[in-house]
């Protein structure tokens, strides 16, 4: 685009609004211009986008705006859509960025772009693609984002040009457009120019721009007669009358790359520019279009024709050395050929050559002969191969190639294919492996490449993956490793759609015949996790007491027997098992490493096992490994469902351990980055099924129906197991609305679901707890039934959080003499663990009853402590419920304000280090001169700070102990 402009008349007509509004927007990104209360010399950004047919000047008028923004001192990012280029992945994003970093030595380029090397490295052409798991849409956007918000704040102000945008490649305008509303907050002016009735559906938002940039793009119109008179008097002299003049302008409708090409014309012929000549006008001005251009370039002669034909075939930036190759001409006859173009008006430039108008390029390019023109692509990939620049750089000239079972091309497919894949473009990468399997490949190779297709189709074509993986499946294969990645990704892939029945019998079917004893390890590693996920698994106990039977056999000395051991640690959790049993196996798990984003390997095992850790009372220990997971997924530049599924949990673990401000923060993050994923995702389930549970915990009941009502929160829910589980909140939600028959319906259906398969540890799913509560008002005595089953649930697995909640709820649905007993009890437990919203329930619970039970003093005490617990949390609902008992109690209510922080005070860590050194509560007192009332409540702060509960104090405190 740069030497396309450069050839800008020195005169625009008719174009001053247009240049108007991009002189106040470069006044504005300059600091020149400012609003009214704005600080001096402040740069605002903005996005103008351009917008007309063919000809109508968008180039021109970018080369003027670029030659403003010079003047300027702006520095100014240019790139053009190629015709021929639409199938180059990242095309137009290299022409912008690739200049500004590319004479950066691999020290310099790792040093400036950080953590995003490896991931928009491959993207830019800046280095080569890792052997790892490729970026995700998502985190590679997040990068590039990352590399131009940086130049454009590095080397502001910045200006970035892009020139027919309608013709740029997918991922890179997809980028683009996302990225364009960002403009205004930084100093950058985006100017695009497009033809608006070929933009694509992916480019929709520059069809409505961002703030000043008025909504919507400035149409480019024809030029008035007036205009083009003055046009043909610029170039012919004032000798053009008036009848010739407008005659110019009624054969080229007002068109000026037609009226300029026209006037060059008359100049060439010698025509004389009055009405005399006028009648000639048509014929020359039908000469500078399609058929036209074409009959002007045979009479060039047969090798510049050839040379024409190969120019178009390669696009944009052509290499005349290149483009002899394609040719098939020496150099001194290219060279011939080229200047002879260049006199004719057909190509500019010298080194790169380039079309002097994408009109003149498209018109040379459809005149090849279908035949020629797919040999001429042909010889270019070989070209192109020969000259060093990679099958990528070959791909989009074999897609053009008729298929006749060519090994090569096919090799070359696959080969662009995972070049394409890893630097993060799927699509480009499907498109290519499309094409090898029409080709065909040899028989041998079919299977592999069908499995290829499927891996780049997975994260945005999941049916289309099954499909190509199991015709993979059905190919004849000699060679088992490719047979079984077959089979783990067909497994993962069919969870990953909500299929996990499907996903378990796959590998069933796969397991007896596989020889290999390690490889049938893994797939039974694999088949017990998708079917600890299943919600309809036939027979759970029998699967979970063969695991267990597995488990305890193994060492953990590799990966494979780490996940073994790792889903015996989950399965224990749900099924109750005493809490330090699911510990034991979880810290066998992660004694050998238990990477996030292993090479093949999905992460929910490692999810798994961090969670074990948090229905134990351990979310300290959690958050720890959640970190580095997260990590993990943002090395890897997967910020889409990866990430979204980390920040959703880590979300949940906050809520667990009372935070709830922080974790709608959290959860809400994950949110929007699941619905960019798509909506009925699971990772769609688990950030709004928490997010309901947390607005329900701050007491923001209206809130949480509305989201349920939004993301279409209700039966039929997710085949997949979850946490939170969806039925169950949904009977939560369907609770607080006060629709207790239509609650207890549906927790009744949770337990119905759950419990044969022996899910029965209210830490994971209360559901008996909810049922309890909906049941209190029809079946007094049954609800106290369900909650006494929970309360014993609970102590089998023995996590102090747990037993207080099922305590807390007993005493809900108890007759009254009995509540106050359990309530303590309850408060007892949970100031041994980390849980501060179960805990601060259950102190205004306690506080309330005592104050019915005619004991004000020992109420205020509860009510006081929950009042500032509830402040902690952030459970706006809990606080108003607390104000409101301790005026029923004639007491007034402390002024709100939270004032802990997550660090221990000196007696804090003194209690907790005596405490880790088995001290009795009574020895602390002694030693702090305290009651031992004191000591606990002292404790219970430790417990929440460090997020653990007294098990886990001692581990917990090496990194806490000291902060």
């Amino acid at each position: 685009m740069g030497q396309r402009s450069l050839r800008s008349r020195r005169t625009l007509f008719e174009r001053e609004g247009e240049l108007s509004a991009a002189d106040e927007a470069l006044s504005d990104l300059v600091g020149l211009r400012q609003e009214p209360g704005e600080p001096p010399g402040r740069s605002r950004g903005a996005l103008l986008a351009f917008a007309g047919r063919a000809g109508i000047g968008k180039t021109t008028l970018l080369g003027e705006v670029r030659r403003r923004s010079t003047v300027k001192g702006c520095t100014v990012l240019s790139a053009r859509g190629g015709e021929q280029e639409q199938r180059v992945a990242f095309h137009v994003a290299r022409q912008l960025l690739q200049p500004q970093l590319a004479g950066f030595s691999e020290a310099e380029l790792r040093a400036s772009l950080g953590s995003w090397y490896a991931i928009v490295g491959p993207a830019l052409g800046l280095c080569a693609p890792s052997e790892g798991a490729p970026p995700d849409q998502q985190g590679l956007r997040a990068g590039l984002d990352w590399v131009l918000t940086h130049l454009a704040v590095q080397r502001a102000p910045m200006v970035l040009l892009l020139d027919d945008a309608h013709w740029a490649d997918a991922e890179s305008l997809s980028w683009l457009a996302a990225f364009a509303p960002r403009a205004e907050q930084l100093p950058l002016l985006l100017v695009v120019a497009y033809r608006p009735d070929e933009l694509p559906e992916h480019a929709e938002a520059f069809r409505g721009l961002p703030g000043r940039a008025g909504q919507r793009p400035i149409g480019l119109e024809p030029l008035s007669a007036a205009a083009v008179a003055r046009l043909v008097r610029e170039d012919l002299g004032t000798q053009a009358d008036d009848a010739f003049c407008r005659e110019c302008w009624a054969v080229t409708a007002g068109n000026p790359f037609e009226a300029v090409e026209l006037t060059a014309k008359v100049r060439d012929r010698g025509l004389t520019p009055t009405e005399d000549g006028a009648h000639l006008l048509r014929d020359l001005a039908a000469a500078v279009k399609g058929n036209g251009i074409v009959a002007r370039l045979e009479r060039l002669g047969t090798a510049t024709v050839r040379f024409a034909w190969a120019c178009a075939v390669l696009g944009t930036e052509i290499r005349p050395a290149l483009a002899a190759a394609v040719a098939g001409l020496g150099p001194e006859e290219a060279a011939d050929a080229a200047d002879a173009l260049r006199a004719a008006r057909v190509l500019t430039g010298a080194d790169p050559l380039e079309f002097v108008h994408p009109l003149i390029a498209t018109a040379v390019y459809r005149d090849i002969p279908g035949s020629v023109r797919v040999a001429l692509h042909g010889q270019a990939a070989w070209c192109v191969i020969d000259e060093g620049l990679g099958p990528a750089a070959a791909g989009r000239h074999l897609m053009e190639t008729h298929p006749d079972g060519d090994t090569w091309i096919v090799q070359q497919l696959r080969a662009a294919a995972r070049e394409t894949q890893r630097a993060g473009a799927p699509d480009a990468a499907r498109s290519y492996l499309a094409r090898a399997l029409r080709e065909p490949p040899p028989l041998g190779d079919r299977a592999a490449v069908l499995y290829e297709l499927g891996c780049a189709s997975l994260l945005t074509e999941p049916t289309n993956t099954v499909n190509h993986l199991r015709a993979a499946l059905e190919e004849p294969i000699t060679d088992p490793e490719l047979r079984h990645n077959i089979v783990y990704r067909l497994s993962q892939v069919l969870a990953h759609s909500d299929r996990l029945a499907e996903a378990s019998e796959t590998l069933a079917r796969e397991i007896p015949v596989t020889g290999d004893a390690r490889v049938r390890l893994r797939m039974q590693s694999e088949q017990f996790m998708w079917d600890a996920f299943r919600a309809d698994e036939p027979d759970s106990p029998a699967r979970s007491r063969r695991l267990a039977r597995l488990a305890d056999r193994l060492t953990g000395h590799d990966l494979t027997e780490r996940y073994v051991i790792g889903l015996r640690a989950w399965d224990a959790t749900l099924r109750g098992e005493p809490a330090p049993v699911a510990l034991h196996h979880a810290e066998r798990a992660l004694a050998g490493g238990l990477g996030w984003a292993e090479a093949d390997r999905g992460f929910e095992v490692p999810v798994l096992v961090a969670m074990t850790f948090m229905y134990a009372d351990r979310p300290g220990r959690t958050e720890e490994l959640f970190a580095t997971g997260i990590a993990d997924f943002e090395s890897q530049g997967w910020h889409g469902a990866h990430l979204s599924f980390g920040y959703t949990i880590l979300g949940y673990v906050r809520f667990r351990r009372g935070r709830l401000v922080e974790a709608e923060d959290f959860v809400r993050a994950g949110l929007r980055l699941a619905e960019r994923v798509g909506p009925g995702t699971p990772v769609h389930w688990y950030a709004v099924g928490t997010l309901i549970q947390v607005l329900l915990a701050r007491g923001r009941v209206e809130q949480a129906a509305r989201i349920g009502e939004a993301y279409a929160f209700h039966a039929p829910f997710s085949a997949a197991v979850t946490f939170p589980d969806a039925q169950t909140v949904y009977g939560e939600l369907l609770l607080a609305r006060g629709l207790t028959k239509d609650a207890a319906a549906e927790l009744t259906s949770a337990g119905r679901r759950l419990d044969p398969r022996g899910m029965r540890n209210p830490a994971w799913c209360p559901w008996q707890l909810h049922l309890a509560r909906a049941e209190h008002h029809e079946a007094p005595e049954r609800a106290v039934a369900t909650a006494l089953e929970a309360v014993n649930r609970a102590r089998q697995y023995g996590a102090p959080s747990t037993i207080g909640h099922a305590l807390r709820v007993a005493a809900e649905v108890s007759p009254g003499p009995e509540r106050v007993p359990l309530l303590e009890e309850s408060v007892g437990h949970l100031e041994r663990s980390p849980a501060a919203y179960e805990l601060a329930c259950s102190l205004v619970a306690l506080g309330t009853e005592l104050r019915r039970a005619g004991r004000p003093g020992e109420a205020a005490e509860h009510l006081y402590r929950g009042l500032d617990a509830a402040v902690q949390c952030g459970a706006d609902g809990l606080i108003e419920d607390a104000r409101d008992e301790l005026t029923s109690a004639g007491l007034r209510s402390r002024r709100l304000h939270s004032t802990e922080t997550n660090t221990l005070t000196a007696r804090e860590r003194t209690a907790a280090a005596l405490t880790a050194r088995d001290r009795t509560p009574a020895q602390i007192a002694e030693e702090l001169h305290i009651d031992e009332h004191a000591v606990a409540r002292l404790l219970s702060a430790v417990y929440r700070k460090v997020g653990t509960d007294r098990r886990g104090l001692a581990a917990a405190l090496g990194d806490q102990a000291t902060s």
